[in-house]
């Protein structure tokens, strides 16, 4: 795979996370019974920058979870047959309240789907919301996100890499040619 394009860099996501911070903030009229849930892998770190981020503004910590979809996805048949999910496991009740899900990239939005079931099977909140790094297009089902660290047009031959220092050591969205 050749780059294409870097994206963001390690102070472009900075930005974006921290606008997208003041963005739920003034959204949600304040933080009161906010949570954030962020989709593993790279969802849940940026949930969790997010939460500090806004601390930093308001002074109130926001709880964090994480939610493992895999199970949920409906684009797995050559991995799992039937994939059987007892419970979805989140660390937090969501039950009456605004949840604000957060991810890398919204491509086809299945995944965003697939957490918004997992999320109503664990208790009913007041309402969901979605906070993605990257919004690249193609969407296969009507869903959009509510706040947009930048929006990408790419081509489906495009792979757009998100690398976060927890995990890949350091920050940046990169778009590569296959």
């Amino acid at each position: 795979m050749k780059i294409k394009a870097i994206l963001l860099d390690e102070k472009a996501i900075k930005r974006s996370l921290i606008r997208i911070s003041h963005e739920i903030i003034e959204k949600n009229k304040g933080v009161e019974d906010i949570v954030l849930i962020g989709i593993k892998r790279r969802g849940y770190p940026l949930a969790e920058r997010i939460s500090q981020f806004i601390e930093n503004i308001e002074g109130v910590k926001i709880p964090v979870g994480s939610l493992d979809i895999t199970l949920y996805r409906d684009d797995l048949t050559d991995i799992v047959e039937m994939p059987k999910v007892k419970n979805a496991q989140l660390d937090l009740d969501v039950k009456g309240k605004k949840v604000i899900i957060v991810d890398d990239v919204l491509y086809t939005c299945r995944t965003a789907r697939a957490a918004i079931d997992a999320i109503i099977d664990a208790g009913r909140p007041s309402a969901i919301q979605l906070a993605v790094l990257v919004d690249r297009g193609h969407k296969e089902l009507p869903i959009r996100a509510d706040y947009v660290g930048k929006n990408v047009p790419t081509s489906r031959d495009e792979i757009v890499k998100v690398e976060i220092e927890e995990i890949d050591e350091n920050d940046s969205v990169k778009i590569y040619e296959q």
